[in-house]
């Protein structure tokens, strides 16, 4: 079994949450509020579910530890946007969703091994089908953020606000 971690493949990742925090940061509220199209979250929303979900699928579905360390010690049913949009986030409770919830990523990528990622996941008491392999799982939470960042983009985009740059 080769030892090697997977954080290589996945080199850029902390610049760019490191990116979406400053950029979060540096909002207002009236910022936090704006919402890409009426029927869309508003930013906050978006940046909350963002952390969240990479609780729900390293801690609640992969089973890594420091869900506890998060805003979210119940993301299988209380995230922002999908499950709430009634407690907006402030940008301090937003930084620090997404710092707490990266250090859980940061863990991941220094302990789980290439060959690791073959190894399927299993949560049949959710409801029997969900299984994934550990791979698919830290490919899904990548994904996610950087969906959201455009989405974030976009939005900052057709406020006339600066948007944020991942990659220079």
């Amino acid at each position: 079994m080769s030892a090697v971690t997977i954080r290589p493949a996945y080199s850029m990742w902390s610049q760019y949450n490191r990116r979406l925090r400053d950029v979060v940061a540096a909002m207002n509220r009236e910022q936090l509020a704006i919402r890409p199209s009426p029927e869309r979250w508003p930013i906050w929303a978006t940046v909350g579910h963002t952390a969240c979900q990479r609780v729900f699928w390293l801690c609640d579905f992969a089973g890594e530890p420091g869900a506890e360390t998060t805003p979210f010690t119940n993301a299988v049913y209380d995230c922002p946007g999908d499950d709430d949009l009634e407690h907006v986030l402030s940008v301090p409770q937003l930084v620090e969703a997404l710092d707490s919830s990266f250090h859980i990523v940061e863990a991941c990528l220094d302990r789980w091994t290439v060959d690791s990622l073959a190894e399927e996941i299993r949560r049949p008491e959710w409801d029997g089908s969900w299984v994934q392999s550990r791979g698919a799982v830290i490919q899904r939470v990548f994904a996610h953020d950087i969906y959201h960042c455009a989405e974030l983009n976009e939005t900052l985009g057709i406020a006339g606000l600066p948007q944020m740059e991942l990659w220079d």
